[in-house]
């Protein structure tokens, strides 16, 4: 059965991508977009793609009057929850691959899902690699009590800490939260110097040239240290690759889940 799918920022850095990929599959259909900057445009003379005769909407509640089975939201921080929330009322799974998004954005997203009866899979990152990070550091976390997570992005990037980031320190909470020698109330000088609190663990973000997107978890015991990285390139292709997968599995999902690795067998 082909999967009709609505991308939200069809045109962007990974939505382009995924756009061009999801209309070489032959299980999927490209449905609807969103783009603002497009809107009214051909997504097909926008991406180069001559056979691609597909209008751009300006809003996800116009795309959603086209044949949405699978909404995918990859556009900005601002408009992600509102969209997914529309998508889900219109009786869409939803997968997110915007950053962003808070735990209780998530927490509104999740008792949306489960009224409407939808999935929604929601990962910071659709990267294999950046999975990968996720999965042992919540292994590492069940045996060094002690860690924290740097993430690292270009210095244009406007929210922090990352998505990716945000979704490595909520999955270290569902673990347990992390022992810290000198509580962050004790310390002594600016506490910001010690970075903001999600999950439980302290999470630091570098916003500088040169970069393009890192994370990385540091677990540390007496004499010993564990430092999990993830390093994206310049390239969305891995991006796509991840959003495909849960593109085709969120319809197995009822309510919400966080992070690639639910549905893929470890």
């Amino acid at each position: 059965m082909t999967i009709n799918v609505c991308i939200a920022g069809a045109t962007g850095w990974v939505g382009a991508d995924l756009s061009r990929a999801i209309h070489a599959a032959a299980d999927l259909h490209l449905s609807a977009a969103v783009a603002r900057r497009a809107a009214g445009k051909q997504l097909g003379a926008v991406l180069h793609i001559p056979e691609l005769d597909l209008v751009v909407s300006r809003t996800a509640r116009d795309a959603l009057q086209a044949p949405c089975d699978v909404f995918v939201e990859f556009s900005v921080p601002q408009a992600a929850k509102n969209h997914a929330l529309e998508a889900l009322a219109a009786g869409a799974h939803v997968v997110i691959g915007t950053s962003g998004l808070t735990d209780e954005d998530y927490a509104d997203i999740a008792q949306a899902a489960l009224k409407a009866g939808r999935g929604v899979l929601a990962a910071g990152n659709f990267a294999l690699t950046a999975v990968l990070l996720q999965k042992f550091a919540t292994i590492a976390a069940r045996f060094i009590p002690q860690w924290e997570v740097i993430d690292y992005a270009g210095a244009a990037k406007t929210d922090a800490p990352s998505g990716t980031a945000r979704e490595l320190a909520f999955r270290l909470g569902q673990v347990r939260h992390p022992e810290t020698t000198v509580p962050i109330e004790q310390t002594v000088g600016p506490r910001e110097s010690r970075g903001a609190r999600l999950g439980g663990c302290q999470v630091h973000s570098l916003r500088l040239p040169g970069y393009v997107a890192s994370v990385e978890a540091i677990f540390g015991l007496p004499d010993m240290q564990l430092s999990l990285r993830h390093d994206a390139g310049t390239s969305a292709q891995p991006y796509v690759d991840g959003t495909l997968l849960a593109i085709r599995n969120v319809s197995a999902i009822k309510g919400l889940k966080r992070g690639l690795d639910t549905v893929m067998a470890f």
